[in-house]
């Protein structure tokens, strides 16, 4: 079956200096010029093109000193915001590498508004981005916090991918989907994944997700990450989500977990990744979870630094 896509690559010299007033918290961190750059992963399709740009915005603000590749997967962006996309990258010294992907080779595959088909994307991500050795995918409802680099440095330790499990705040779910999916191993999310591509090459068959798909539409309650844990779940390594991955709907049970350690204060020195997962989003009116205020101001900066073109003000 045909699964490789159409990919091309967009390069920016850097441009300019960077000032926003309000976004001191870069001081923070300490500068430094990393050889590497950290090479992200974002699948989507049009109808989240603003979330991707607060997730950019958060990144950009709490990584200063990083340059970053923007891997894109995707099969209907309008081609004027891919334009836009890239001269944002770029004024930030980013580059951006734009794959496109026939949508029709998941056609038969389960798909909702909230679980879309570019959700199947990541789990062929080593078979389109051929050249590159590692990935780290992130979904476009997170807000990246503090720095990414100690996750992208992390010794994978010879497994295929790395990522947290939520259920560790309650062993019933962890329980219920071992039983679902026949695993023997924490249920693990698929929003935050560190890839190692040609370990992916090696081990994972597009066909095999396809007739997996195939075999099992009836029983896939959230597809995407049943079928990563179901086929690949034993060559995950586990990542702390309270860290990598925390889950923003469950502040009061990080909290008792953590014997009340994991307040606000701890969250916002330690957490890196923000993921606002579930149905309920905080772009929309009627979030009412915790870090709700905290992504709309995210959101008012991101409105800044794309509408305006204002990137000044963030060290490089």
């Amino acid at each position: 079956m045909k699964y490789r896509a159409a990919t091309r690559d967009i390069f920016f010299a850097e441009t300019g200096d960077i000032y926003i007033p309000s976004l001191a918290i870069a001081a923070d961190f300490p500068q430094s010029m990393p050889m590497e750059p950290i090479h992200l992963l974002v699948t989507l399709d049009s109808s989240y093109v603003m979330q991707l740009k607060v997730l950019l915005t958060s990144i950009r603000i709490n990584n200063p000193g990083e340059r970053f590749t923007l891997h894109l997967i995707h099969n209907d962006i309008a081609e004027d915001e891919i334009d836009r996309l890239g001269s944002w990258l770029g004024e930030a010294g980013w580059s951006l590498q734009e794959s496109t992907i026939d949508a029709s080779l998941f056609d038969s595959a389960p798909s909702t508004r909230q679980y879309p088909k570019e959700m199947y994307y990541r789990l062929l991500a080593p078979h389109i981005l051929m050249d590159e050795e590692r990935v780290l995918y992130l979904d476009p409802d997170i807000l990246v916090i503090n720095p990414l680099r100690p996750l992208w440095d992390m010794d994978m330790q010879g497994f295929m991918l790395a990522a947290a499990s939520h259920t560790g705040i309650t062993e019933l779910a962890n329980g219920v989907n071992r039983i679902r999916l026949g695993t023997e191993h924490d249920y693990y999310n698929s929003g935050v994944l560190l890839m190692d591509l040609q370990a992916g090459r090696e081990t994972i068959v597009p066909d095999e997700i396809f007739r997996y798909v195939h075999e099992h539409e009836k029983e896939l309650l959230l597809p995407d990450q049943d079928i990563l844990n179901a086929l690949y779940g034993s060559r995950i390594l586990s990542i702390d989500d309270a860290i990598w991955n925390y889950d923003a709907r469950n502040y009061t049970s990080y909290m008792m977990r953590s014997s009340g350690l994991s307040n606000e204060e701890w969250i916002m020195r330690n957490t890196a990744i923000l993921h606002f997962c579930g149905k309920a989003k905080p772009w929309k009116k009627s979030y009412i979870y915790r870090f709700g205020m905290l992504y709309r101001h995210y959101m008012q900066l991101a409105r800044r630094m794309w509408q305006t073109g204002m990137l000044t003000g963030l060290p490089r």
